[in-house]
């Protein structure tokens, strides 16, 4: 039988945090393991997702398209053109400390979306693009069992991988280094290690991760505006998932993509109860204040996080040879 009202609610609930999971996981590969502050999350989530959209499409006149091709195809194309935009920012920024990369990030995220919303051949605009693939969604129809399990179990199962490396790439020598330069830069450059090419080796693999977020969202939600990427959901809510679950911590960054996404999501019905008639338009604002108010908390109770970060086993008999 079809899903009941809340076994859907809940379906697109899990599916979601698995989303946001997998982008909180690839800005604790940026943030959490070598200390790069890149505010332009949405950026790389944006072209993830449009570049699946884009490769799985059918042939349309709307927008750049028509490739038809089936959606792992789009995955493996999200996260490869995530990965080649993180090479060159990460070519030209990776160097830069704090402020001064967030701003170059965050400035090359807003310049992206503005690309997406005006350039019409590429991306249908504002008016968006559709008739993106769901996969397994027939699959689950057949059997009666509602239309977006498809899309929650190919989600998990995306999620599972992303940790499976990033715990895998945080436990090995790289990682080391990683946690290294972001300890103290300086030494471990007197220790013979090239930190400008861990830095960026660092920021290409988070941005594919991203990017492999965005596909993930363009074939769960079957539709793509530039609404979707503003810098409020593409990059705000994951680093307060990050930083409320554990920087450092991949287990920290998935407990914070379900925590945040609960209050998030929850906070939507609560203040329709609460505020007086007429007031809805500031529901939104009063979220993002709640938001806001909980990561304070969080910061002062608990600096490091839910899940603080931990010192890694090693994994393998080459964890303990040099690193390169």
């Amino acid at each position: 039988m079809e899903l009941t009202g809340i076994a859907a609610y809940l379906v697109s609930f899990f599916t979601f945090v698995g989303i946001y999971s997998v982008l909180a996981l690839g800005l604790n590969m940026q943030w959490g393991l070598t200390g790069q502050f890149n505010i332009g999350i949405a950026g790389f989530f944006a072209i993830g997702a449009y570049t699946s959209a884009i490769l799985t499409t059918s042939e349309t006149t709307r927008h750049l398209g028509g490739f038809d091709q089936p959606f792992l195809v789009g995955l493996a194309g999200a996260v490869a053109a995530s990965a080649l935009l993180g090479l060159a920012v990460g070519w030209i920024t990776a160097r830069l400390r704090t402020d001064y990369l967030a701003i170059a990030t965050i400035g090359i995220a807003e310049t992206l979306r503005l690309v997406i919303a005006n350039e019409g051949w590429l991306t249908n605009g504002v008016r968006g693009v559709s008739g993106i693939q769901r996969p397994l969604d027939g699959t689950f129809q057949a059997l009666g069992l509602g239309s977006g399990l498809g899309s929650l179990l190919v989600v998990l199962v995306f999620v599972g991988i992303a940790y499976f490396f990033a715990e895998r790439a945080r436990c090995s020598p790289w990682g080391r280094v990683l946690r290294a330069v972001r300890e103290n830069e300086p030494a471990t450059e007197a220790a013979g290690k090239n930190v400008g090419r861990f830095r960026l080796e660092a920021f290409v693999v988070g941005a594919g991760i991203m990017g492999l977020g965005g596909g993930l969202y363009a074939h769960h939600f079957g539709f793509l505006s530039p609404e979707a990427f503003l810098p409020l959901y593409g990059t705000f809510l994951v680093w307060v998932m990050l930083i409320a679950g554990g920087s450092g911590n991949n287990k920290g960054a998935l407990l914070g993509a379900v925590v945040i996404w609960i209050i998030w999501s929850g906070s939507e019905f609560v203040m329709r109860g609460v505020l007086p008639e007429g007031y809805g338009g500031h529901a939104g604002p009063l979220r993002v204040i709640l938001i806001g108010v909980l990561l304070q908390v969080i910061l002062i109770t608990r600096p490091e996080g839910l899940l603080p970060e931990k010192a890694p086993r090693d994994i393998g008999k080459g964890a303990g040879r040099r690193e390169s």
